[in-house]
């Protein structure tokens, strides 16, 4: 597609076009599934539904596309962030199971669903907390609203490298607490899903 015919379908598409998102989903779908399919180590089911909630994101916020930009490079961004997401929230749950085994296989009747799974959330956000007031601004934006680095950039009216830089400590500072909790692998594994 050119730069003048995708950017005539996303001004369509920006004014309600159920046709012109039909059309870029077949066009796009099957790339940014790829996209999507490797960095996800082969998860097909991960994989598919991250493509579709990107879609339905595309659709929920069309008025906001730029027209000028690569629609392509956007929608691998929206992608991306709701991988990192969802491997965030697997790692609380990882840090769940992990806590009931290490500290309550001795309790008598005991269930999971008897420990309250929001202590371990609430530990992970007591931990944003503790990040400067400007990169825990980042880091919500990034990780709990799921804005691209060019979307936290204009909001902020800050550079993406500074956006890009603040990430970065903070992943840092997360793994850091978090590691007393995660095997090596999963912390790879987190490594390798913000830098990529």
């Amino acid at each position: 597609m050119s730069y003048r015919s995708e950017k005539n379908d996303l001004l369509k598409l920006r004014n309600g076009s159920p046709e012109v998102f039909e059309k870029l989903f077949h066009q796009y779908g099957g790339r940014l599934y790829n996209f999507i399919l490797k960095r996800s180590s082969g998860n097909t089911y991960l994989t598919e539904e991250i493509v579709q909630n990107t879609f339905i994101r595309i659709w929920e916020t069309r008025a906001c596309l730029d027209p000028d930009k690569s629609f392509l490079s956007y929608l691998c961004t929206i992608a991306k962030n709701m991988l990192i997401n969802e491997y965030e929230h697997q790692m609380v749950e990882y840090v769940y199971k992990d806590y009931i085994l290490k500290y309550c296989s001795e309790i008598d009747n005991v269930t999971e669903k008897e420990i309250d799974k929001n202590l371990l959330e609430e530990y992970v956000d007591c931990l944003i907390e503790k990040l400067p007031p400007g990169r825990k601004q980042v880091f919500i934006l990034s990780r709990k609203k799921m804005l691209s680095n060019k979307e936290i950039s204009e909001q902020l009216q800050i550079s993406e490298s500074t956006v890009q830089s603040q990430l970065s400590k903070a992943v840092s500072f997360m793994k850091k607490h978090l590691s007393v909790y995660y095997d090596l692998k999963m912390i790879m594994l987190l490594t390798y899903t913000f830098i990529c």
